[in-house]
């Protein structure tokens, strides 16, 4: 790919709809994102290749459900790569930016020369909604099946919430200006919700009302996945080509309208007092168990590689 500075809108969502045939849909490139997520661990490319799908999936994803507190993702398999998980911040307040975090969890001596997908075994796509106190999780599980992270997650959308969904997904690496060499990584989220009968005015019971309804929604779906299956790589990961410009390539036909991009960047909600939270479950001997040598309980964020040490006595039970 050619040497190019990051445009204006790399880090947005840019959410768009299609009124001709009663669509949604999503566009978001995260570059920078995805660059600082990675850089918190040393992984493998083929689990780096599989964070920047993942990342680019939560952010389509989470960017319609921001009136929740928080969306996470997980991928767990019995594979060489034993887990992915994301978290999707709602922007805590009015034009702020919203903020992803993930990490992978790995056996380095299982890592193969195959594809990144390959590295995935036997498993399950999960999906968990949380508003916050006082409410109860939204959690659900589809089986990890297709050919990559994004055909699981529509087998998501078709199982648990019978929305017929298509994702693409496209990232790769690439030489960039006085950065080096940096991941791209870009991708658009297209979903069907057509109108009712009532909706439009017609008999819900007549039987050949239903049947033309039927036949016009598998028609406008099908329609716009064959526009949809024509996007290039690097019309999506390229600098090339403005969000909004590429939903007017595509769908032009389809009167689409473009709305208020929404912004996206790394972010971790560790912290010190998170930490003490945790360990204020356990009792004395539990904190010497997992007191070091040099006298200090330490623990380490997964998803930032933050390092925090503490006095053993102002932790726990005890120190309530």
């Amino acid at each position: 790919m050619e040497n190019t500075e990051n445009k204006i809108w790399d880090e947005k969502v840019l959410p768009f709809e299609l009124r001709i045939s009663d669509c949604r849909g999503r566009i978001v490139r995260l570059d920078q994102t995805v660059n600082d997520i990675l850089a918190q661990h040393d992984y493998p490319k083929q689990v780096e290749s599989l964070i920047s799908e993942m990342v680019i999936i939560t952010a389509l994803l989470g960017s319609m459900v921001e009136s929740k507190w928080k969306l996470s993702l997980q991928v767990q398999t019995d594979g060489p790569v034993r887990m992915i998980a994301t978290d999707y911040f709602a922007p805590a307040e009015l034009n702020a930016p919203a903020s992803i975090r993930a990490y992978a969890s790995y056996d380095r001596t299982r890592i193969t020369d195959g594809k990144p997908f390959d590295q995935l075994g036997k498993g399950y796509f999960a999906v968990l909604i949380d508003e916050g106190k006082g409410t109860k999780p939204y959690q659900a599980l589809a089986p990890l099946e297709g050919a990559s992270i994004a055909e699981a997650a529509e087998g998501y959308f078709a199982a648990s919430e019978q929305i017929a969904t298509k994702l693409i997904v496209e990232h790769g690496e690439t030489y960039m200006k006085d950065k080096g060499t940096q991941w791209r990584a870009a991708g658009m989220l297209l979903q069907h919700l057509p109108k009712s009968l009532k909706s439009e005015g017609r008999n819900a019971d007549s039987e050949a009302a239903q049947r033309d309804h039927a036949q016009r929604k598998d028609e406008d779906w099908n329609r716009v996945n064959h526009l949809l299956n024509t996007v290039e790589s690097l019309e999506l990961i390229g600098p090339f080509v403005a969000p909004a410009e590429l939903v007017w390539r595509l769908f032009h036909e389809e009167e689409p309208a473009v709305y208020e991009p929404r912004e996206v960047q790394f972010g971790c909600t560790c912290s010190e007092e998170r930490v003490r939270q945790s360990l204020s479950i356990y009792g004395v001997k539990d904190i010497e168990k997992m007191t070091t040598e040099d006298g200090k309980v330490t623990a380490d964020c997964q998803f930032c590689n933050r390092h925090f040490e503490l006095d053993p006595s102002t932790v726990g039970l005890e120190a309530q």
